[in-house]
């Protein structure tokens, strides 16, 4: 069977290094089972983008996530952005909240199973999940699942 490819969006690192949220130790167990290579883990430049504008010693602790977990960084592509442009004419994300839709886009063209994402104003939320798919399979591509790390980790702190 081959390994869940995985993407990242950006609030997965935030929460690691953010204890007093509710999703943290689901967020950190999901690390952990990446480290033991239940899935191969992705992000883009966008995310990097994104942790760049933190402030430090934040900005440098999230960054160094990437390493400490092997997580893979897929190139720029223009298909993605015309993708993610798409959602954002659709209605689906708003305009200003661009790189959102970039995260579902990156993921959808390189092929990849889940969007593990935190967002639920703008990601992980039944609007987004329902018409990034429709445009998806239109467009070609398989549908996305958009998943918080709560609904699959292995993290039975709270039983």
């Amino acid at each position: 069977m081959n390994k869940l490819k995985i993407y990242l969006e950006t609030t997965m690192f935030n929460y690691y290094f953010d204890s007093d949220r509710d999703a943290h130790a689901d967020t950190v167990a999901l690390f952990e089972e990446i480290r033991t290579g239940k899935y191969d883990a992705y992000i883009s430049p966008y995310v990097i983008d994104e942790l760049d504008d933190a402030s430090e010693p934040k900005r440098s602790n999230m960054l160094a996530l990437i390493n400490e977990y092997n997580v893979a960084i897929l190139p720029d592509n223009r298909e993605a952005e015309r993708l993610a442009v798409m959602y954002v004419r659709e209605g689906i994300i708003p305009p200003k909240c661009l790189f959102d839709s970039l995260h579902i886009a990156m993921a959808s063209v390189n092929n990849l199973d889940y969007v593990f994402s935190l967002n639920f104003k703008h990601i992980n939320k039944l609007k987004t999940k329902t018409m990034t798919n429709l445009i998806n399979i239109r467009e070609g591509y398989k549908p996305i699942i958009i998943i918080s790390p709560m609904e699959v980790t292995d993290n039975d702190e709270n039983e």
